[in-house]
């Protein structure tokens, strides 16, 4: 079993590529301050070979990323554009408002509340709602999706259909992992209710990346996720960088090529190479 090929320098293999795909939690940033290094490769990137696109599950439009940017540290010069599944799911939802007026629950916290502003949606609860938009637990620091086993049961019971704007099953926020809308959206499946699903893994997300590439055809996916980044971008026939210090930092028990390909086996994925963490 062949692994992936080991950098400690993403400079290393950086020629080969005209443009790269970030992600966002756990590569550039865990929630709580920026990866210095990391921002500074993607920087060097810009200057040498191509594009910079920021591919994130965040259940929210790319200007509300940029404004936790601007409190995390990350600098608005190491990268091009940012898409995001939040902009996706806005965009369907703008679609299915236009036919009329939409009453729908949003299962998820407050702070995602710009996803639907200015959109023709009545917000409503279960009972009431023609559809769900889900884009994560309302207290991820202390639920998990156990505490939501009553309230998908009666989304089920009214045949509700759940929009996950976040496929992130569990991303990093300082020293932990909380859970994430997908965590939600594989519980609703597993109990047999319907999930449309916007961002990585899911090939529509690479289709926006290519429209707004500039051309470029020799893309590098670098991520930490394994069922989102690395499924995605092979499924999309991008090659992988995978960040191995992320959400799947507890699983690497040893940075081998060996170990990775296990944990690559497991999940049906493949990768080009794999760093500890981004570094130029």
């Amino acid at each position: 079993m062949t692994g992936p090929q080991l950098l400690t320098n993403l400079s290393t293999i950086a020629a080969d590529y005209d443009a790269l795909l970030c992600d966002v939690w756990g590569v550039l940033h865990n929630g709580v301050r920026a990866f210095d290094p990391a921002c500074a490769a993607l920087k060097a990137f810009r200057g040498k070979f191509g594009r910079v696109i920021l591919l994130s599950n965040a259940p929210r439009p790319a200007s509300d990323i940029e404004g936790q940017f601007a409190r995390l540290g990350v600098p608005p010069d190491c990268y091009d554009v940012i898409v995001t599944s939040g902009d996706a799911a806005r965009e369907d939802l703008a679609r299915r408002a236009a036919r009329g007026r939409l009453a729908m629950f949003h299962l998820g916290p407050e702070r995602d509340r710009n996803l639907y502003a200015g959109l023709d949606i009545a917000l409503s609860d279960v009972a009431g709602a023609d559809i769900v938009l889900c884009t994560g637990l309302f207290d991820d620091e202390a639920e998990t999706p156990d505490d939501y086993t009553d309230m998908l049961a009666a989304m089920k019971g009214r045949g509700l259909t759940m929009l996950c704007a976040n496929p992130d099953l569990v991303v990093q926020r300082g020293g932990r992992l909380v859970h994430c809308a997908g965590s939600l959206a594989r519980a609703y499946e597993a109990i047999g209710g319907t999930v449309v699903y916007y961002g990585k893994p899911h090939l529509p997300i690479y289709d926006v990346v290519r429209a707004v590439a500039g051309g470029a055809q020799r893309m590098l996916m670098v991520g930490d996720g394994l069922v989102t980044d690395v499924k995605g971008a092979n499924a999309a026939g991008i090659d992988v960088l995978f960040i191995a210090d992320g959400v799947h930092g507890e699983d690497v028990r040893e940075f081998t090529q060996a170990h990775l390909a296990e944990l690559f086996a497991a999940a049906g994925v493949h990768a080009r190479a794999a760093m500890r963490t981004l570094v130029w």
